[in-house]
């Protein structure tokens, strides 16, 4: 098996893990408003367990970030994250009492944090140019299970019966059921994923283990290792396969020298300043804005259906599903559209977007009166809305953010990144699920944030074209960045 048919399974075999956590959100979702009910737990439960989560995928990003920036590796962690998610689904299965329903949730969580991680792998493994389509592939895996996941709770709904001493019914189900899905996905990430980052050239995908190394003079001429370490610091820079010779031995030391390397990397790389330069804090806000907007909404929509068009776990299924179906084509869309226009430009449509949709939830839906169909249309045309907006911007502000931060420390990048996205889905459930009777604060209160990232983007436009390097401007390349100041970025 060549390098490149590893790299297409390791992509699929990534798709997978995408694929399942949406369809993991898909059934339970649309249940756990229910069970929490049923096991006497008060409203705001239903924000502590969806919060829970996030709390944890928080914490523990950064940390999946840092080991796979050290160990150059993203396998060992999957594997082992996958095993909390097992866990986490099967404490949800068991579901005694509502406090052990909160504890699955923050379990699970854990498993969700290597995310970090292969998005640093991501980021390695594609050029600049390649990477918002590649992105909202891996994005549009997730919708897809946002939309198969509903068609599962059709028989998952249907169950009613006892597994020794556990009950098996609508609510629990979920649970066993995911359990069983992440122990598969265990067998084929043993069989399908390699530790083989690529970066393409204009011959064809080249393994990161045959890339020719070079001085590395950035940071100001300041090297990562000083004389006293014995150890001359290298970079990777990509050249033509056929001028490549196998050397084993040289391999052998160049992963010798990793830890060594690695942990100077982090104390150069902590000391730069990295998270404090203005493009980064506005992709970051960006992050936290939109993914607190999106939680606070799918925390609303459940008692509003409810309390609005008496829907049961069916109906939230159904509604999820044709909610997949908008998403999956919006990524899609955004994929072609990443090879035509700008990533900064993707992100302030996605922005315009967002707070139209706002705008709209804050005239018509924080008080709904009139007849059924007059309801139901003013909620159908406020999420749709909401939905149209999310793959702008959830596309663009990844993208721009693995090319605004330094390529050697993705994995830790990328788990900061999503620890504020973390922090996003912490409060947004929390601030919604207090609010389902006073709308207008909610939702006014979501628009106040949209305008106001929207302004910060509107300042720093120019500053989204800039290389990761400092003191030193990129060149722009559909979007694209240079990857260090003095070197030229990754072309096909």
């Amino acid at each position: 098996m060549d390098n490149l048919q590893k790299r297409n399974l390791t992509f699929f075999t990534i798709g997978l893990i995408f694929m399942l956590s949406g369809i993991e959100y898909a059934v339970i979702l649309p249940t756990i408003w229910r069970y929490l009910q049923i096991l006497e737990a008060p409203p705001y439960f239903l924000g502590l367990g969806l919060s829970a989560f996030s709390l944890s995928g928080l914490l523990t990003g950064p940390l999946f970030g840092c080991w796979s920036d050290l160990s150059r590796t993203t396998k060992p962690m999957i594997l082992f994250a996958n095993l909390f998610e097992i866990a986490g689904n099967f404490m949800y299965f068991i579901g005694y009492s509502k406090w052990l329903l909160v504890c699955s949730r923050l379990v699970t969580g854990v498993g969700a944090g290597a995310g970090s991680s292969i998005f640093g792998f991501l980021t390695k493994s594609t050029r600049s140019e390649e990477r918002a389509g590649v992105f909202a592939a891996i994005m549009a895996c997730r919708q897809a299970g946002l939309l198969v996941g509903p068609a599962f709770n059709l028989f998952l709904r249907l169950c009613d019966f006892k597994l020794g001493p556990f009950v098996v019914n609508k609510f629990t189900s979920p649970g066993i059921f995911m359990c069983l899905l992440w122990l598969l996905l265990q067998f084929v990430v043993l069989a399908m994923y390699w530790d083989l980052p690529a970066v393409e050239t204009t011959e064809g995908p080249v393994p990161m283990m045959d890339l020719k190394l070079e001085e590395d003079e950035e940071d100001e001429d300041e090297p990562l290792i000083g004389p006293d370490d014995g150890m001359r610091v290298h970079t990777y820079k990509a050249v033509n396969c056929n001028q490549l010779e196998s050397s084993t031995s040289y391999e052998m030391k160049t992963l010798h020298e990793a830890s060594s390397i690695g942990s100077k990397a982090f104390a150069n790389f902590s000391m730069s300043g990295e998270f404090l330069r203005e493009e980064v804090i506005v992709l970051l806000t960006a992050q936290f804005i939109t993914l607190f907007n999106q939680t606070a909404l799918e925390t609303m929509v459940t008692p509003l259906t409810q309390r609005y068009f008496s829907f049961d776990e069916l109906g939230n299924s159904v509604m999820y599903s044709l909610c997949g179906v908008e998403v999956i084509l919006g990524f899609l869309f955004v994929r072609w559209l990443s090879g035509k226009v700008a990533d900064r430009a993707v992100l302030a449509v996605g922005l315009v977007i967002c707070c139209t949709a706002c705008i709209w939830c804050l005239l018509f839906l924080c008080n709904l009166r009139g007849s059924y169909e007059w309801k139901l249309s003013v909620f159908i045309v406020g999420v749709f809305l909401q939905l149209l907006g999310l793959p702008f911007v959830a596309v663009s502000q990844v993208s721009l953010f693995s090319k605004v931060t330094a390529e050697k420390t993705q994995g830790f990048s990328q788990g900061v990144r999503r620890s504020v996205g973390g922090l996003a889905t912490i409060l947004g459930p929390l601030w919604a699920g207090g609010l389902t009777n006073h709308l207008y604060i909610m939702i006014g209160m979501m628009l106040a944030l949209l305008l106001m990232v929207a302004v910060m983007t509107a300042l720093s436009y120019s500053r989204l074209t800039q290389s990761r390097a400092a003191g030193s401007a990129g060149s722009p390349d559909k979007g694209g960045w240079t990857e260090r100041a003095g070197k030229a970025p990754y072309r096909g």
